[in-house]
C-alpha cells in the first residue's frame, strides 16, 4: 500500500513540474536547428582537409624517409 502511495505523489510531483516545463516555439527549433546544421558542415569541411593536408605530408614524409 505504501508504494502506491509514494507512486501517487510521484505521479503528482511529476505533474506539478511538467507544468513548469517550456517548450521552444516553432521559430526557435527551426533556427537551432539550422544552426546545428551549418556548424556541422563547417566541421565536416575542416576535417576533410585537415585529413587531406594530414594524408600528403605523411606520403610526402614517407617517400621522402624511403626514397620511393
Amino acid at each position: 500500500m505504501a508504494s502506491v502511495r509514494r507512486l501517487g505523489a510521484f505521479l503528482g510531483e511529476v505533474r506539478t513540474e511538467m507544468k513548469k516545463v517550456t517548450f521552444p516555439s516553432r521559430e526557435e527549433v527551426v533556427g537551432t536547428t539550422v544552426v546545428v546544421l551549418i556548424t556541422s558542415v563547417i566541421f565536416a569541411i575542416f576535417l576533410w582537409i585537415a585529413d587531406v593536408v594530414i594524408l600528403r605530408l605523411y606520403n610526402g614524409l614517407n617517400n621522402l624517409l624511403l626514397g620511393q
